[in-house]
C-alpha cells in the first residue's frame, strides 16, 4: 500500500518482472525459481521456443 501512495503499481511491476524472466527461462526453471504454478502461462506470454535450450541440456 505504501508504494501506491507514491504512484507505483506493485502488481504491474511484479508482472513485468515475471514476463522478463519468462523470456529468459524455460517454464520449468521459472516455476522453480519463482515458486509459481502458472509458469507455463508466463512462458506463453513471452512467446519463446525452448527447444534449443532443451537440446543443449540433453547434449551435456
Amino acid at each position: 500500500m505504501k508504494l501506491r501512495r507514491h504512484g507505483i503499481a506493485p502488481r504491474a511491476g511484479r508482472n513485468n518482472a515475471r514476463l522478463a524472466l519468462a523470456t529468459d527461462l524455460p517454464a520449468s526453471v521459472l516455476a522453480d525459481f519463482t515458486g509459481t504454478s502458472n509458469a507455463t502461462r508466463w512462458t506463453g506470454y513471452a512467446r519463446r521456443d525452448w527447444l534449443d535450450y532443451i537440446a543443449s541440456r540433453t547434449q551435456t
